[in-house]
């Protein structure tokens, strides 16, 4: 019981969260006037389509976060609306000669008032609802329109050059006004004093970042082996501990080392700017390296990507070298975003940036292929994770020669736009990887087996998460705004309309919850049946487990009822579409109603019950579980045996152990012709009463059965008091007969064949002379019997047995 009440205990809660969570407050009045306001601006900066795209966006937040209002506002007096609809149904439509009584008339009308009364509201929020969609979609069409055209917008080609100095001009320009900007901080007496008075923090902030960039790998190796000595397991989340704080810490010491520079005063706003990005560029440096040691790393079962040696270390190089180039390009946007370069200063200087990581993504798309061998001989050829990785191989083979061509042409937006996403997914791919591998290696140190092995799903469950988390992610990498993403979620969160009902995702959440609780309840119920009301009853263990399948059944079909009514789903809405389906699934169903027909039939009658013995289509075995489809068996040859529940209806079944384990049981036996019959029956009537399992009520009978064709047949019948042990008691019978019978002299006989050979010469060899004399000379020939050999029966030799033409005179 104590196990019961956890489980009624968990259900009260999950009713109490239930309450707490769907207890939603009602919604404040909407200010219709300052969302008209905001519409018609919205829909005028749409209209004339000069508002910038940060404008723009704003805009959109705004009628996003008031279409959201809206949708709430729709639910509103949706119970008292109900109320007063389910009223008017009450009541039924007028009839058609008119004659009503007076009082219903106006008690229809004065229903009919107040619910459009409560309408309007809902009506009008609706309204409102459908132009703030139609001006988040116009803003978001206008927007993907310039996204497009600066994309494809043919600029300056890289490869003119004209445009070389002019863009060395500018590079030269803003590395100056960079070292200008310092030496004029520098030379201000106002900021070295407040250098000077900032001096002990600064100090600080230089020595805990460069004692952590010079001892952070030190430290978080120690600190880690530590952890290990607690325990023998967990080598791999050890490891990976090790190998993240190696990163983490000298981060951390970078960002102080920053911080230091920005609080010493002498850093304008142009390095202040820079400052502020060094930690990012350093979280990629870092970070990509980090992966790359992770992808690569010369230790396989570390690395989620195994190599050969010189394919690791050129792996590595060319991941490092990526992530430089990656800094590098973000470098740039800053410089251009400070000091605004013209479009052919931005052409040839991103050119040379993505020809180069160009380069290294074909490089390391050839390593990847050369790769396939060596994944082959650990994984399945045909698995889902290799033809993944192939896949993305030739595409950032693709990629990394049609993103330079791209650029080269003039269209560098297109370029970058290629390049250095697809460098961001490979990351993004190898983190997942990563953290796939770690969660492995975690579910090893919890559980102390490996979950291969163990064939957990926990991991695969948790691989399943990180890949969806990544989608979203992707979706960003490759353009896509955050606008766009909340799209999707208002989208989602607003549902779908069936019929005159919107289900939502809080619906579907209800009948999740009230389902869980239904299904739970059910099984409490169940196990208390089962463990402490239906013992203390005289039914049967079959008709016990009958009557707590039965309750299981009705439970779940009311739980699934009950939880789809508190979602708002008028099943009666449903009629029509049923009535439709319904020849189709008759047709096609047939076979899976049949069976659950006669599963509900066997629960019912109970002609077998758990624990019997049964015959089936040839089959013996017992019958372990009786389910809404099928009944599964166990033979005696330890196998499961699934027997559609309709052939046990409609199909003949042997029930030996029906109501009681009697049985009778047959020995057959079989002794020489010329054996005294009485003394045999007397031997083994004995035989049978001896055993301990032969019943005495009916007596034990032996029965005379013939004269077969080499023996004279005798049966033992038997009434035996557990049928189960039928073999056991066949074989002790034998063993007494045989025993019995040799004691006392009577023979067991075995059959009498006679083998006739038709050409007994032609079985030996012929040669030379002597072939003439051994083919028979002298025999009648064709006499069609050339030679007999026989067999006696029972140690007795049968007449004739010496004669040498066997004719038995």
């Amino acid at each position: 019981m104590t196990k019961a009440l956890r489980g009624l205990f968990a259900a009260l809660a999950l009713v109490l969260w239930t309450g707490l969570a769907l207890a939603q407050p009602q919604p404040d009045p909407i200010d219709y006037e300052a969302w008209t306001d905001l519409a018609s601006r919205a829909e005028q900066a749409v209209q004339e389509g000069r508002a910038s795209d940060a404008a723009l966006e704003d805009l959109r937040a705004n009628v996003a976060s008031w279409r959201d209002e809206l949708l709430r506002a729709q639910g509103q007096n949706a119970n008292r609306i109900q109320t007063l609809q389910s009223q008017l149904d009450t009541l039924g439509q007028p009839p058609e000669n008119g004659e009503e009584p007076p009082e219903i008339s106006e008690r229809r009308a004065e229903l009919e008032t107040q619910l459009a009364e409560l309408r309007a509201p809902v009506q009008r929020a609706e309204e409102a609802h459908a132009r703030a969609n139609g001006i988040v979609e116009q803003i978001d069409t206008v927007i993907r329109e310039r996204q497009t055209q600066e994309l494809l917008e043919l600029g300056p080609s890289p490869l003119n050059p004209a445009n070389w100095p002019p863009a060395l001009t500018d590079l030269t320009r803003s590395l100056d006004r960079s070292w200008q900007e310092i030496i004029r901080n520098a030379e201000a007496d106002a900021l070295r004093r407040e250098a000077r008075e900032n001096a002990p923090l600064i100090l600080l902030y230089g020595m805990i970042g460069l004692m952590l960039i010079l001892r952070g790998n030190h430290w978080a190796r120690t600190g880690v082996e530590r952890l290990r000595g607690a325990t023998r397991r967990g080598t791999g989340v050890f490891r990976f501990a090790i190998s993240l704080g190696q990163i983490l810490l000298p981060l951390a010491g970078i960002y102080a080392i920053s911080q230091a520079a920005i609080g010493s005063g002498i850093i304008g706003p142009r390095w202040t700017i820079l400052l502020e990005q060094i930690p990012v560029w350093a979280t990629v440096l870092l970070g990509i390296r980090w992966l790359a040691d992770q992808t690569f790393n010369e230790n396989d079962e570390v690395a989620t990507l195994p190599l050969e040696d010189g394919d690791r270390k050129e792996a590595l190089a060319y991941a490092n070298i990526l992530s430089v180039l990656f800094v590098a390009r973000d470098v740039l946007h800053t410089l251009i975003d400070l000091d605004g370069y013209a479009p052919q200063t931005e052409s040839v200087l991103q050119f040379p940036l993505v020809v180069l990581t160009g380069l290294m993504l074909f490089r390391l798309a050839q390593i990847r292929n050369r790769a396939d061998a060596h994944l082959g001989e650990q994984d399945d050829p045909n698995g889902f994770r290799l033809r993944l990785a192939r896949m993305i191989g030739r595409a950032c083979l693709v990629i990394a020669v049609v993103g330079p061509v791209m650029a080269a042409i003039g269209y560098s937006q297109v370029g970058e736009a290629l390049v250095f996403p697809a460098v961001s997914t490979l990351a993004l791919i190898a983190l997942v990887l990563v953290l796939q591998h770690f969660i492995h290696s975690l579910y090893f140190l919890v559980a102390g087996r490996d979950p291969e092995e163990a064939n957990s799903l926990i991991p695969v469950l948790a691989g399943f998460l990180l890949a969806l988390a990544t989608i979203p992610i992707l979706a960003l990498i490759w353009g896509a705004r955050v606008a766009d993403l909340t799209e999707v979620w208002a989208r989602f969160q607003e549902g779908f309309t069936l019929g005159e009902r919107r289900i939502s995702p809080t619906d579907f959440l209800l009948v999740i919850i009230v389902f869980a609780i239904g299904y739970v309840i059910t099984r409490l119920v169940q196990g208390a049946l089962r463990t402490s009301v239906l013992p203390k009853t005289k039914l049967d263990i079959g008709g016990q487990n009958a009557i707590v399948s039965g309750l299981g059944y009705v439970g779940i079909i009311l739980a699934g009822i009950i939880a789809v009514t508190a979602g708002g789903l008028d099943l009666s809405s449903l009629a029509i579409v049923a009535g439709a389906l319904s020849v189709g699934i008759g047709f096609g169903l047939q076979t899976i109603v049949s069976n659950f027909v006669s599963g509900i039939i066997l629960l019912a009658e109970r002609p077998i019950s758990e624990g019997d013995w049964i015959e089936v289509n040839g089959q013996h075995g017992i019958v372990k579980d009786i389910a809404v489809r099928a009944t599964r068996i166990e033979t005696f040859d330890r196998f499961d045996l699934i027997v559609p529940n309709a052939d046990l209806v409609s199909g003949q079944v042997r029930n030996y152990t029906r109501g009681n384990v009697l049985g009778r049981v047959i020995v057959k036996v079989g002794v020489a012709y010329g054996t005294d019959t009485r003394k045999v029956e007397k031997i083994l009537l004995n035989i049978a009463r001896d055993h301990p399992l032969v019943l005495m009520n009916p007596a034990p009978y032996v029965y005379f059965a013939g004269f077969g064709d080499s023996a004279m047949e005798f049966q033992i019948r038997a009434i035996l008091s557990d049928i189960n042990e039928i073999l056991g008691v066949e074989t002790d019978m034998y063993h007494a007969i045989a025993e019995r019978f040799a004691q006392e002299g009577v023979e067991i006989p075995f059959p009498q064949r006679d083998l006739w050979l038709r050409n007994p010469d032609t079985l030996r060899p012929a040669s030379g002379a002597d072939s003439d004399t051994d083919t028979g000379q002298g025999r009648p020939a064709g006499s069609g019997q050339e030679g007999r050999v026989s067999q006696s029966a029972g140690g007795q030799r049968p007449p004739g047995d010496g004669d040498a033409d066997g004719d038995g005179e």
